[in-house]
């Protein structure tokens, strides 16, 4: 296909949004969820579940199951969606709070006792890590809370923190799906990880484990994220050791990726190539600093505007991941926009390069954001408007830097997750 400029009639920016709408409709649980469903048991059938996505993801199970149906679920603040035969219940994000525990303890409760002829079916989605913190015995829930707001801030990787997160746990690790034995379990998950790796998956309530309660230790000294000493004990001693492969409990479970962030990323291509745009996907696993990140996909975007490699204008640049931001000024963080900051900075004046970062659930960082878009005037009109860019970086203030210039994206809640988007377009120089 020749792509000749005179050819292009699109407004950049709406492309930009137009591809991350498509990425995030993709992963939608309405889309997702019916095909991935099972046979109906002779049994009772119960489903439980986690995440942002988890209430949508209930709904659209109830509307396409004939048989007897109920169980509960839980998912952030504002996620929740109607549903008549499962129960639908609320709790903070990312910092773990009391409804949680009460949810978590509840989950445990409706899949006990279960017999061979049941199902349990199990809905994971991102942030069901935090929306289920069932302590271990004898952790407090205030400790849970401390160690996550730490780890959070830390720039540990998202994987890292889960080990963490799965051996001061009841109910993550496998515990759940142990918990459902003898009964059939399926799992229809939303993946909002690098790798889209089970055991990550909100910490894999319930699939078996490979990590230790040594490598949750190793994660807690590599950040200095303090623990009270009876826990750092329990670790030391493997006394929270988490489900592990070839337990029998687990013998009857079946695990269904419903949504991935690459099929995400593979709808906005879709967007891209409809208006003639070439799209690249570059990885749906991109991990790092932020920042550091950013200022990478400058350079390529630079390459690809100055030389056309590795693929020449018009083109979008794609990508997903979970970066991580290490919080060290006042600012609230954001990975996405603080990315989108460093690279802006990084690129410097390039006119014909725009880009988008969001976080597919409507929420980027602490705050009720998606994330932002850049153009190619934005350090301008920075400048006009007395902002400080590389001061804001600096200060992780990047949520307020796009706030000021009026190019923040605000979906709301999604009612999904598969993680961060990044969208570069880039375009040719207009013919003369």
């Amino acid at each position: 296909m020749t792509h000749e400029p005179s050819a292009l009639r699109f407004d950049p920016v709406r492309l930009l949004r137009e591809a991350f709408a498509a990425a995030v409709d993709a992963a939608r649980p309405a889309r997702c969820v019916p095909a991935a469903l099972p046979a109906a048991p002779a049994g009772r059938t119960v489903v439980v579940g986690a995440g942002k996505a988890a209430a949508a993801m209930a709904q659209a199970v109830e509307q396409h199951w004939t048989g007897e149906l109920g169980g509960v679920v839980v998912t952030a603040r504002g996620h929740a969606v109607e549903c008549r035969r499962i129960d639908v219940l609320e709790s903070a994000h990312p910092v773990p709070a009391a409804e949680g525990r009460r949810a978590a303890e509840l989950l445990l409760e409706r899949v006990r006792g279960l017999g061979p002829d049941d199902l349990v079916l199990c809905l994971v989605s991102g942030g069901a890590s935090a929306l289920l913190p069932l302590p271990a015995d004898g952790l407090a829930l205030e400790d849970k809370q401390a160690v996550t707001r730490a780890l959070l801030r830390s720039g540990a990787r998202i994987a890292e923190i889960n080990t963490v997160r799965r051996h001061l746990s009841r109910i993550k690790g496998g515990r759940l799906g142990a918990a459902c034995h003898p009964a059939r379990l399926v799992t229809l998950a939303i993946s909002d990880v690098p790798g889209d790796d089970p055991v990550d998956i909100g910490s894999g309530p319930t699939v078996a484990d490979r990590t230790t309660c040594a490598d949750a230790l190793a994660v807690l000294d590599r950040y200095g994220i303090p623990v009270p000493a009876p826990a750092r004990a329990a670790l030391q001693r493997g006394d929270w050791e988490s489900v592990k492969p070839g337990d029998p409990r687990l013998a009857r479970s079946e695990y269904r990726l419903v949504a991935t962030p690459r099929a995400a990323l593979e709808a906005a291509a879709r967007v891209a190539e409809a208006q003639r745009v070439r799209p690249l996907i570059l990885s749906d696993r991109l991990e790092g600093e932020a920042r550091d990140v950013g200022r990478s996909m400058a350079t390529l975007a630079r390459q690809v505007f100055e030389r056309g490699e590795p693929v020449r204008a018009p083109c979008l640049l794609l990508s997903g991941g979970e970066t991580t931001v290490t919080v060290r000024g006042e600012g609230c963080g954001g990975r996405n926009v603080e990315f989108l900051l460093a690279f802006g900075l990084a690129l410097g004046d390039c006119p014909e390069v725009y880009a988008l970062a969001g976080d597919t659930d409507g929420v980027d960082g602490m705050a009720e954001v998606a994330g932002a878009v850049w153009r190619p005037d934005t350090l301008a009109r920075a400048a006009a408007a007395g902002l400080d860019p590389a001061g804001r970086l600096s200060r992780n203030d990047a949520h307020a830097f796009f706030a000021d210039l009026g190019d923040t994206i605000v979906t709301g809640p999604t009612l999904t997750n598969v993680n961060d988007f990044r969208a570069v377009l880039v375009l040719p120089v207009p013919a003369a």
